[in-house]
């Protein structure tokens, strides 16, 4: 499946971005998959500062993949910063994390998500879960983005 808007992972777990890529690549999509390892940079990535500068002027990423436990920064007030700004208010944001604890479910969407997935544990149920991901934020839903999908 091709879209030209990239994905934007945040995960600090080598495994779990490896694991990430392989699952996307396996499922067919070959949009960038772009990483950061903590909140700081994820917000400086979408936000075009420091270290991310570069970006100034470039679009959004089509979705953002945050995990909730992150160094610096953790993925709830990554959230409540991207919704906070008029630029990224829209973007589309699943939560991507190995917590199954009611409050982070809750707070996640209070905070406005857009969806929140448990990761699978098998590597099949991984690369299923991911494909799924990728048809409905990439193919099929309708992004009031510009440049959005749909």
């Amino acid at each position: 499946m091709s879209s030209s808007q990239s994905i934007l992972l945040v995960e600090d777990n080598p495994d779990d971005v490896d694991l990430t890529q392989r699952a996307f690549q396996r499922a067919g999509f070959t949009q960038p998959l772009d990483v950061v390892e903590d909140g700081v940079e994820a917000l400086d990535y979408l936000f075009a500062r420091g270290a991310h500068a570069h970006r100034a002027g470039e679009p959004l990423p089509g979705l953002v993949l945050l995990d909730l436990k992150l160094p610096r920064l953790d993925g709830h007030s990554v959230l409540r910063q991207i919704r906070a700004n008029p630029r990224t208010r829209f973007l589309p944001v699943v939560i991507l994390t190995s917590s199954d604890e009611e409050k982070d479910l809750v707070e996640s969407y209070s905070h406005g998500c857009n969806s929140y997935v448990r990761k699978p544990v098998s590597y099949t149920e991984f690369v299923e879960a991911a494909r799924q991901l990728g048809v409905y934020w990439l193919v099929l839903n309708r992004s009031p983005l510009p440049g959005g999908s749909g």
